[in-house]
């Protein structure tokens, strides 16, 4: 189809592909549904791509004329090996969702309807928002809530197919929040604890979603369970997927930013040895930031700063991420030694730092290009422990002179 002329009009202007089912925007502009769905729910993009206008009102309206253009056209070339575009199916009707939800609180009839639940939002974007503007979210939660209480085998999976739906609508920030309460947050917190591994990864991500959207997220990680602590730190030690790892990750950078508390629970729940372990072998570049960024937050507090010194690679491994990964990584990385280096410098401390080449990379880092920041807490270390690391081979005397004075 490539080598064939094509009529301009029949290619989406997003991906220049041809249109299997044409849809207008607010704008006036056709895309293909497909492009224009992951253009606006997907990524979040508000504007038109081809004007860069608004879109007020996020309606797409099939372009019946276009499509039936585009049909005759493949029809035609049908000889050159073209595939006549099927008419796609026409978006699920609110009606429709509604009497499967009312169906799906009779016992008999939940999975069945469930099942179809989960066909129609998987189906397109269109649906997903229907299904949420008809109350799909705060039904499921509410099944999920109920089914959490007393996990049968089926209960297990009608809140399994509950969950996985609800994670699959992709909900609105004010979608997100309708279902952000606690009784809901304590039944995901109940998954992690006991449901499968798909489930549990579900169950995760829709909490990293939850927190992301509040309003004040302090107030729901105030009330958090503390064994959600130690199920977060169960998911990252299963390594469930590259998914559930991120969301959990993004989870408990959340929960420390706002208490010390949980900073405290954090560490309490083995996740700095779990972290550091982990950063031996994970070579992704945003999965490494998260860890780092989490473990900066567990180092301002005395029990993570204790939790990494105890670990035997704890200082090596946090500088040996410096210049290795990131900007942003080796930020974390030097903020960690740096808390270690101003709070908790025994002698001990110190000389391992010496010893491990800490100090030496330090030294390295301050003729490299990596930011006026990083460089001026290395200062501040350096002139710190002048006198512990004074004999130092890896730091010139001229410098050392400068930072003892």
């Amino acid at each position: 189809m490539a080598e064939m002329e094509i009529p301009p009009y029949f290619l989406c202007p997003i991906t220049l592909d041809i249109m299997k089912d044409p849809v207008t925007v607010s704008t006036g502009i056709t895309y293909d549904r497909d492009s224009i769905e992951n253009w606006i729910f997907s990524l979040k993009k508000r504007t038109c791509p081809v004007t860069k206008q608004l879109l007020f009102d996020r309606e797409l309206t099939p372009n019946i004329t276009l499509r039936r253009l585009i049909q005759s056209w493949c029809v035609l070339h049908a000889s050159q090996g073209v595939e006549r575009l099927p008419t796609p199916k026409a978006p699920t009707s609110k009606s429709q969702i509604i009497k499967l939800l009312n169906d799906a609180n009779s016992p008999e009839m939940q999975i069945n309807c469930l099942q179809r639940l989960k066909s129609i939002s998987s189906q397109n974007q269109t649906n997903k928002r229907c299904m949420e503007t008809v109350g799909t979210a705060e039904f499921l939660a509410f099944l999920i809530v109920q089914k959490t209480l007393d996990l049968e085998s089926e209960s297990t999976q009608a809140c399994e197919v509950a969950l996985s739906i609800l994670y699959s609508l992709q909900l609105s920030e004010s979608g997100m929040k309708s279902i952000s309460n606690q009784e809901f947050i304590e039944s995901l917190t109940r998954i992690m604890q006991r449901g499968s591994y798909e489930s549990r990864a579900y169950a995760v991500m829709l909490l990293e979603s939850i927190l992301e959207s509040a309003d004040h997220p302090a107030q729901i990680v105030a009330n958090i369970n503390p064994r959600f602590f130690l199920q977060c730190t169960q998911i990252l030690k299963d390594e469930i997927s590259q998914k559930a790892t991120k969301a959990t990750l993004k989870v408990l950078i959340n929960v420390c930013q706002y208490s010390g508390r949980n900073r405290i629970k954090v560490v309490e729940a083995g996740v700095v040895n779990l972290l550091i372990d982990h950063l031996l072998d994970y070579s992704d570049k945003s999965v490494c930031e998260m860890m780092l960024v989490l473990l900066d937050f567990l180092c301002q507090c005395a029990e993570g700063r204790a939790e990494l010194l105890n670990h035997g690679a704890g200082l090596a491994i946090v500088s040996k991420k410096i210049l290795r990964v990131s900007q942003v990584a080796s930020e974390k990385a030097v903020k960690i030694l740096y808390s270690i280096s101003r709070f908790s410098a025994t002698p001990v401390v110190l000389q391992e730092m010496l010893e491990i080449g800490v100090v030496a990379k330090l030294c390295l880092v301050l003729h490299a290009d990596c930011g006026f920041k990083i460089k001026e807490r290395i200062r501040e270390m350096l002139k710190l422990h002048s006198r512990a690391w004074r004999n130092s081979s890896c730091i010139p005397n001229n410098s050392m002179c400068s930072y003892s004075s």
